[in-house]
């Protein structure tokens, strides 16, 4: 799992129909609390995520599980919304 922030959304109107009700955020890794990683990817979301949110995401064959569904062409799924983060100081 990682942690990623989400960026803004994405809609695509024609797509492989096994992905059809699906809600896809694009997101930016984290590197820093406060630092965002370049460059961003696409998540499908499962948890009803926003803009803004910090999230944790899941890739892999892992991100299809957690949707439910084996068959789903996705890599990459928002499995939750994080309420703080905490990272003791070294």
């Amino acid at each position: 799992m990682v942690i990623g922030r989400v960026v803004g959304r994405l809609w695509a109107t024609r797509k492989d129909e096994k992905l059809n009700g699906q809600k896809f955020l694009i997101v930016r890794l984290l590197k820093d609390i406060d630092v965002e990683e370049t460059g961003f990817f696409v998540a499908a979301d499962s948890v009803g995520a926003g803009t803004g949110d910090n999230v944790l995401i899941t890739r892999g064959g892992a991100a299809r599980v957690s949707l439910g569904e084996r068959d789903v062409p996705v890599d990459a799924t928002i499995i939750g919304i994080i309420d703080s983060i905490e990272v003791e100081n070294e």
